[in-house]
């Protein structure tokens, strides 16, 4: 609890996360007006797909540079060495420190959906389920995303080695990893399909849009050919559930292995 008061003090004072929550509820809106036209019984799913579209290339980056500048801050204002001097261990450290970030930005964006549902009461007949389904889709994100952050400002010695670290890991999953598995789309079979499989739902996008459209009824798994069934080998919950584990332990042991004391700018 000290965590998430002692985080939560901090970034009332800083402008990052108010920034970021701005730039999410100017997103929100303005899909709302453009939505706005649709169809009432029809429209609330086609605006949670664009909304959805639109504030995943937002999420990933702002969550990276929360997490990575909370951590290199504590390294900035040397509170880092005196609690790792009173026998604080830095695994110790770094869970707490991301349980307060969690709380901290997954608290005011969850408060705006709530209060953002309110207002597509006016235009839209809802679906209370796809919309808990979206919610959660942007949580998983961005736990993932903050995690991977915190990771960064762990191993990082200054402000611009995050700011590298951060863009490359967002171009990597929004446009590399995507590249990369296109490339080996010839050598794939029903032998290797499910290895296939792993490594495109390693990716934390398409792990949470296949769950969330899925989810949603958005795309059907009726009528496939036998490959695409064996690349869909269980259930999407289950791929979002796997990458974010996977993701969670493999971040937070990277910052644990990796970090360091101090940072420069």
């Amino acid at each position: 609890m000290h965590y998430v008061w002692k985080e939560w003090k901090e970034n009332l004072r800083g402008k990052g996360l108010w920034l970021s929550l701005s730039i999410i509820v100017i997103i929100s809106i303005s899909i709302l007006f453009r939505s706005s036209v649709l169809s009432y019984d029809k429209g609330f799913l086609v605006l949670l797909i664009n909304l959805f579209d639109t504030i995943i290339y937002f999420i990933p980056i702002l969550c990276l540079f929360i997490g990575a500048f909370s951590i290199f801050q504590e390294k900035e204002q040397k509170t880092l060495i005196m609690l790792l001097t009173k026998n604080e261990r830095y695994s110790s450290f770094l869970f707490k420190k991301s349980l307060g970030l969690n709380t901290v930005v997954l608290m005011p964006l969850v408060v705006w959906f709530f209060f953002y549902l309110l207002l597509l009461k006016f235009y839209f007949q809802l679906d209370v389920k796809s919309y808990l389904l979206f919610v959660f889709s942007l949580i998983c994100l961005s736990m993932i995303f903050l995690q991977m952050g915190a990771a960064i400002g762990s191993f990082s010695r200054s402000r611009m080695q995050i700011v590298g670290y951060c863009l490359f890991i967002w171009f990597y999953f929004f446009f590399m990893h995507d590249f990369l598995l296109l490339s080996l789309l010839p050598t794939v079979t029903y032998d290797n399909v499910q290895w296939f499989s792993i490594a495109y739902f390693l990716n934390p996008l398409e792990a949470v849009r296949m769950f969330l459209e899925t989810g949603m009824g958005v795309y059907s798994f009726g009528h496939m050919s036998k490959l695409m069934q064996t690349f869909m080998w269980t259930k999407p919950v289950f791929f979002l559930f796997g990458n974010l584990a996977f993701w969670l332990v493999v971040t937070t042991g990277v910052g644990v292995i990796f970090h360091r004391k101090e940072g420069f700018e």
